[in-house]
């Protein structure tokens, strides 16, 4: 099973108990104060999930180590093939 398949079949059971639980059609009678909790409680989760990945980026896009060897032969590399462009007949 891939890894959105895992995803995904978590997202439905954590649905199907929360729909359970805050819709109540079948299942037990949950109390006033918890039904309140429990129907906002997937926007909460869906919130906390954008402020953990906005986190996350922000830390990974801080932490991003610079390559200065890559740059450069990178730019050795654009360097000489502008120099073959040039040879044959290219101007930019």
């Amino acid at each position: 099973m891939t890894k959105l398949g895992q995803w995904l079949w978590g997202l439905a059971l954590l649905g199907s108990a929360w729909a359970a639980l805050a819709l109540g059609p079948l299942g037990p009678r949950v109390p006033p104060p918890c039904r309140q909790v429990l129907l906002p409680l997937p926007i909460y989760l869906l919130v906390a999930f954008g402020c953990y990945s906005l986190a996350t980026v922000g830390y990974r896009l801080a932490t991003f180590n610079d390559c200065e060897e890559a740059a450069a032969e990178l730019q050795e590399h654009i360097g000489a093939a502008r120099a073959d462009l040039r040879q044959r007949g290219l101007r930019f």
